[in-house]
Formats: C-alpha cells, structure tokens, sequence
C-alpha cells in the first residue's frame, strides 16, 4: 500500500520466463544453499561462509571492500571478521603498501576445510562440462559469462532504492 496514497501498489508483472532463466535460478539457490550446508559443517554462520568465499575467490581485501561484496555496513562486516579470526579462519594484516589499512585474508586452516568439503560439487561439476561437447562447452561457458556480467551489473541498472 502507497503511504502517501492509500492506495494498494501493484506487483510488478513477471513475464513467462524462459526454461534457461529458470535453471539459472534453481542454480543460485542451489549455491546458497551449498554455502548453507558448508556453513554448517565448519560451525561458522552462513554470512561467514560468504565472506571465506569471497576471500577465496577474490583474494585478500579490506573491511570495506568485502562488507561492499557482502551487501552489509563496515561495522556488520568486522562483527563478521571477528567471528572468523576468533574461529582461525581469517587474520588481519597489514596492507603491503599502506600500513594504516588492514587486510582480511583467509588463513589456510580455513582453505583446506572449505575446500574438503566442497570438492565433491566442483568435481562433479567439472564432470558435468568435461562430459559436454566441446562445441556445447564454449556455448554453456559463453552463455554463463552472459549471465554473470547481467548478475554484476543488476544492481547499478535497476531504480532508485525502494523506500521502507
């Protein structure tokens, strides 16, 4: 309902959408709720497993930088930190060229175990494309690049913030 208007908003119309769209979707479920179940088997929350996950993927970086990636404020993402140095996942360093900044890097206790855990799914996704033809390979490789640049882009294309 508008505040201003008392009127009921209408919901945005969903157009039919494609099969590949679909699998997509049941695909990024699918990762959450592997990060759900990673998260759960290390004993870290669910949003610290994100965070190793970034670290993993994207190096090390700092308080600002993976509270950016994670969607949260600075001061939820050092709650976050804290949590993983406490457990042995993560420590602060120095930034090499800026002594005054910090740096969160995941600690290699923290890589093994993740990745003993989530070997099974990469390599049976690894399976899944090496089955492919090669032709079906670059065409499945090519279509996902498509998709990712979309996912990275979604939220500077979209509107306004939507007011509370």
């Amino acid at each position: 309902m508008s505040a201003t208007s008392g009127q009921v908003d209408a919901e945005p119309a969903i157009p039919e959408l494609d099969p590949t769209t679909l699998s997509v979707q049941r695909l990024v479920n699918a990762s959450r709720e592997l990060t759900n179940r990673t998260a759960r088997r290390m004993n870290v929350h669910p949003t610290d497993m994100s965070a190793l996950a970034l670290l993993e993927q994207f190096g090390p970086m700092g308080t600002a930088e993976l509270a950016d990636r994670l969607g949260l404020r600075v001061a939820s993402t050092t709650t976050v930190i804290d949590r993983l140095e406490r457990a042995g996942h993560v420590q602060r360093t120095p930034h090499e060229k800026d002594r005054r900044r910090i740096v969160v890097r995941s600690t290699p206790t923290a890589h093994r175990a993740s990745l003993a855990l989530l070997l099974p799914a990469i390599e049976g996704i690894d399976a899944v494309g090496r089955a492919l033809d090669p032709r079906d390979r670059e065409v499945v490789a090519t279509y996902l690049e498509m998709v990712l640049q979309v996912m990275y882009a979604a939220p500077e294309q979209g509107s306004e913030p939507l007011a509370e």
